[in-house]
């Protein structure tokens, strides 16, 4: 049975500019989301040339705030001032229905 019960769904906007590093940020964060035993799946996507975003989830609400204070939120909030065009626009989610494999 699929455990997945909460999500994070985050909408990034990158200044022209620093398009390419945020895009290279998400694409190599994937090591530091296998490294989170609490985060059951995670994405990172691209919606247009500076447009990205992240969706994940988790069992339990310790796995979320986990990852709301881990790795991947450092290094992104990290340089959001330089490369970020606004704050992350972060919704919580709850996962209604979930198909994975």
């Amino acid at each position: 049975m699929n455990n997945t019960k909460l999500a994070i769904l985050a909408n990034i906007e990158a200044k022209p500019q620093h398009a390419a590093d945020v895009e290279a940020l998400l694409s190599g964060a994937i090591e530091l989301a296998n490294q989170e035993a609490g985060t059951t799946s995670w994405y990172a996507f691209k919606l247009s040339e500076t447009r990205f975003g992240i969706f994940d989830t988790f069992a339990n609400e310790e796995g979320r705030q986990a990852h709301l204070n881990g790795d991947i939120a450092k290094a992104l909030l990290g340089k959001a001032d330089e490369w970020l065009a606004k704050a992350p626009d972060l919704f919580m989610a709850y996962v209604l229905a979930a198909k994975l494999g």
